[in-house]
Order: structure tokens, then C-alpha cells, then sequence
């Protein structure tokens, strides 16, 4: 007897498109999640790239799945209740003997399906995006490229998968997987978990629970990748995603308005061996402001509010590896999603759904509940619909983050709707509070003091981001 049908390794985008996926059918599922929240990993630092889907090879499964991806990402947006925009991107060529390049690129894109691309030349791309370099020859330009929060999107899979009966387990480690006759069984810092079927969704530590199974190991690098986020006064600089030509380490320094308004640069492209290793470094940030300066001019770098790094899930294969595992039936692996893993979720999410489908005969719900609703906002309210709204709820009169106006109604939904908000962090990526200009020097106590309250709990236990990373250690009294 298994505690679980299927047990999901993982709580960022992948995994919860998965499980919402799952949710669809007559199965028990359960995610593991080793942060206290989801969208604590890969999926966090982002730069919420909807690809076109011109840059994997043809035939390769990062081309199919970047380009279904690509195309589920409008219906499920509405369905999940989050921002997603269709801005187009641009790659740039900046001088004649690198068309060839591009003309590849193109003959690339079409070959995978991509739709509506066109080469444009240099007065075309001005025209287009006046603030790139003036340098440029050419560019190509894909109108099927969109952007999206990535916080939002992972965080409303893993709500509605939880409306529709998907259990997470949260700050539940995963530490070593047994085969069982029938299934497996995994051992995390919380006790025993078994299930028949196990869905490996780890990100960068998909390798290592892949190969506790199987003879036939794999290998993934963490690639970090530094990031500078502009206030949402540079938001308009450029209004299309643009990118450079790709290199060996992936498509470089992009420059792109985000879905709420900012403006982002980024990533780098550096292999490390740490696979926490999210620190940015002098150097890493250097690069990605010389080479977004290279590409689009008048770059407004007085306005970065802040800078971070993500790690990029790279398998020396340099393919997706979405699959059961030849010799461990059962095993799922959800491998090596690196770029474009964003976009292509939704797609990933459907094929793992439908390995299990198969191999489980698993039957539709008759109740399954597409749709979610998002955290209302005020700001999208008229006058007269936010004056009544503040006169049966207070809460929405009272602001708490002035830099990004995020109201104390919005934090209370945050942290009572499915899947609350238990941490600052948590909070931050459900509401945008602390995401503004002063990075949550003004609003991170009153924060705090909400959370504390909604938890009913010590202030002194709130985190900014779950284990030990606590924010009031004391009192003035305990000190002095």
C-alpha cells in the first residue's frame, strides 16, 4: 500500500504544471517541496520570456514543447488569471557578416513552426524599437514572443492544482529514493513518502535523484545567470523583448520590459558547481550591463533598483529530458529544463500527464476546475468601484506598500487564499509588495506585522523566506 500515486520532486513551474495537469484525473498526488514555498528555485529568477520558439533545434523536444508552450500560454493566462503580454522580440545583428547567422536562425524558427517572423532591416528595426543601438544591420523579429510574471504563473498552477486536490508538502527534503516492488519510496527530513509513480521535477537537482534509480546517469550544471531590474520609470525604453545574437552559452544579454511594467537585463551565462549558489557577483553584473549597453543605447542605469541570479538547470546534453525512465518503471524524470522552460511549462505539464495517463489509465474528473482567480487590485478598479470596496472592506483603503500601492486587502488574500503566504518572500511575489523602488525598506515591518497576525504567531517567527532566515531576532531591551 503507497501513500500517494504520484509524487511530484518539486514545487516550481514544472512541477506545479504537472500536478495541475494531474489534477485533471481520478489520482491522488502530492508535491514535495524542500523551500517553504513554491517558486523558491529556477523559477523565481527569471526573466519571464515567453520564446518564440526560433532558437532549439528542429525536431529536438525543447523545439515541440517551446512552441505548444508558446501557444497554451494566452488561454491559460486567462484561465489562471495572470498578466501575459504578446510584445514580439527582436534579434539583433549588428553587422553584415553575421546574417548568415541570422538567416539561420530564421530558417530555424520556420522549420519549428514559429509563426509571423520576418527579417527587418536596419530602418525597419529603428522604427520599430528606436532605442537600440543605432549599430544595428538587421534583426528578426518574432510578433509571437510574449512576456509573463513568472512568480504569477507558477503560484496560480500550484493554487488551482490545489482546488482541484493536489496536497503539497512544504520545507520537505528529499533525501534519498528506494525502489520499492511496485513503486518507490522517499525518504526527506519529514519522514517516508511512497507512491507508485514519482515525477522528478527538481530542477538543478534532477540529476541526483535520477540517479539514485537508474544505472544510466545523467549530468546537470547550475549556470548562473545575474540580472538588473530598472524601476518602471525605464519600463517603456524598449517596448519588444531584444536579444543578441546566441552564443555558446545561450541567446546573451537580453533587454526586455517586464509584465509589470519594469525594465529587466540579463542573464549571464557562468557554469558554477554550488547548486545554491544565487549570490551575484561584481563581474557577472558588469557584463550584463556592458553588453545590454552594446545592443540598446541610453540605457537609464540610475534607475536599477535592485539585481539578483538565478541557476539554470544545464544537462550536458542540452535537451529536455522528459520521459520514464528505461530501467526505473515509474519514474518520470522532468530533466534539464533550462531555457526556454518557462514558456514550454504548460507543454511539459501535459506531456508528463500524459506518460502517467497512459501508463495509469487514469479517468477525467467530472468537477475538475480550470479557472482561478487572481488577487483583485485595486488599481484595476474605477473610482467608484474601489470607493465601494474600501466602504465594505477597509483593508483596501489601507496601503502598505507606497512604492507599488499594494493595499493590506491584497496581502490578507495573499496569505488566505490556497497556498498562503507565509513569508516576506511569499508575500513579495503574490502581491508585488517590497518589489518597488525602496525594496521593502518602508513596508517590509507592516508586512511583518500582518503576517504575524494572520498566522497568529510571534513576529519574531515571520522569515523572509522560510528555514532560519528570520528578521527580528530580539528586542532593544534584550540588547542594550
Amino acid at each position: 500500500m503507497y501513500d500517494h500515486d504520484v509524487i511530484i520532486i518539486g514545487g516550481g513551474v514544472s512541477g506545479c504544471a504537472a500536478a495541475r495537469e494531474l489534477s485533471r484525473y481520478k489520482v491522488d498526488v502530492c508535491v514535495l517541496e524542500k523551500e517553504e514555498d513554491v517558486c523558491c528555485g529556477t523559477s523565481k529568477a527569471n526573466s519571464g520570456i515567453v520564446h518564440a520558439g526560433y532558437d532549439a533545434p528542429a525536431g529536438s523536444l525543447k523545439a515541440e514543447m517551446n512552441l505548444r508552450g508558446n501557444e497554451m500560454m494566452e488561454r491559460l493566462s486567462e484561465e489562471l488569471d495572470i498578466p501575459f503580454i504578446r510584445n514580439g522580440s527582436l534579434v539583433l545583428c549588428m553587422n553584415e557578416k553575421d546574417m548568415s547567422k541570422l538567416e539561420a536562425l530564421y530558417d530555424r524558427g520556420i522549420a519549428n513552426g514559429v509563426k509571423g517572423l520576418q527579417i527587418l532591416d536596419k530602418e525597419a528595426v529603428l522604427k520599430k524599437e528606436p532605442n537600440v543601438s543605432k549599430d544595428v544591420y538587421a534583426a528578426l523579429y518574432a510578433p509571437t514572443g510574449g512576456i509573463v510574471c513568472p512568480f504569477e504563473l507558477n503560484i496560480a498552477l500550484a493554487e488551482n492544482a490545489c482546488m482541484n486536490g493536489v496536497r503539497f508538502h512544504f520545507q520537505t527534503e528529499v533525501q534519498k529514493i528506494e525502489r520499492q516492488e511496485e513503486g518507490y519510496k522517499l525518504s526527506t527530513d519529514k519522514g517516508d513518502f511512497s507512491a507508485r509513480y514519482v515525477v522528478n521535477a527538481a530542477g538543478v537537482y534532477a540529476d541526483q535523484f535520477h540517479n539514485m534509480v537508474s544505472a544510466d546517469k545523467i549530468h546537470i550544471t547550475a549556470r548562473r545567470g545575474d540580472y538588473c531590474l530598472l524601476d518602471k520609470s525605464a519600463g517603456n525604453h524598449v517596448r519588444s523583448t531584444i536579444f543578441t545574437l546566441p552564443g555558446e552559452f545561450g541567446k546573451g544579454i537580453l533587454a526586455a520590459p517586464t509584465a509589470h511594467g519594469n525594465l529587466i537585463l540579463g542573464p549571464t551565462a557562468i557554469d558554477i558547481e554550488d547548486k545554491e549558489g544565487t549570490n551575484t557577483t561584481r563581474d557577472g553584473l558588469s557584463q550584463v550591463l556592458d553588453k545590454a549597453g552594446m545592443s540598446v543605447s541610453n540605457l537609464p542605469m540610475r534607475q536599477v533598483i535592485t539585481s539578483f541570479a538565478g541557476l539554470r538547470a544545464h544537462e550536458d546534453g542540452e535537451e529536455f529530458i522528459i520521459e520514464e525512465v528505461s530501467d526505473a518503471p515509474g519514474f518520470i524524470d522532468c530533466a534539464g529544463i533550462e531555457s526556454p522552460g518557462l514558456t514550454s511549462a504548460p507543454a511539459i505539464g501535459r506531456r508528463i500527464a500524459g506518460i502517467l495517463k497512459e501508463r495509469m489509465g487514469l479517468i477525467e474528473k467530472e468537477d475538475f476546475i480550470p479557472t482561478r482567480k487572481g488577487i483583485l487590485k485595486p488599481e484595476t478598479l474605477t473610482r467608484e468601484e474601489r470607493a465601494r470596496l474600501i466602504r465594505e472592506n477597509p483593508a483596501y483603503g489601507n496601503i502598505i506598500c507606497r512604492c507599488e500601492m499594494i493595499t493590506e486587502g491584497e496581502i490578507i488574500d495573499a496569505i488566505r487564499r490556497p497556498l498562503g503566504a507565509r513569508s516576506l518572500d511569499g508575500v513579495k511575489r503574490r502581491t508585488r509588495a517590497g518589489m518597488g523602488r525602496c525594496q521593502s525598506g518602508f513596508c517590509s515591518p507592516r508586512t511583518m506585522e500582518i503576517l504575524a497576525r494572520e498566522w497568529k504567531v510571534d513576529v519574531r517567527e515571520i522569515t523572509k523566506s522560510g528555514k532560519a532566515s528570520f528578521i527580528v531576532t530580539g528586542t532593544n531591551k534584550d540588547i542594550f
